[in-house]
């Protein structure tokens, strides 16, 4: 029955970390045209925007008429898994670092 481990504990991590994903990263209220995600300049021309990054690289921007926009890729599978392990379950070595 152990040669199964490694597949539960992967798919363990793989439903936390699905989980992890869906909460908000940061928040940011601003008209600045130069964010390093941002291809859509005209979204901050003269106006202001809201953009929340998840935990699972999805930004969600929401613009002055209510529109929703979405930029970057969202992490899934093995990179979902890596990106929640570093964040929420870090190694004695980072632990030690901080």
């Amino acid at each position: 029955m152990t040669q199964y481990n490694d597949k539960v504990e992967r798919q363990r991590l793989l439903l936390e970390a699905e989980e992890w994903a869906k909460g908000v990263k940061d928040i940011h209220a601003h008209s600045l045209s130069s964010m390093w995600y941002d291809n859509r300049p005209q979204d901050t021309d003269g106006k202001s925007v809201v953009d929340r990054r998840f935990n699972n690289g999805l930004i969600e921007r929401t613009l002055d008429n209510g529109s929703i926009v979405y930029f970057g890729e969202e992490l899934k599978g093995d990179d979902l898994i890596d990106a929640y392990v570093k964040t929420v379950k870090p190694s004695v070595e980072q632990t030690i670092l901080n």
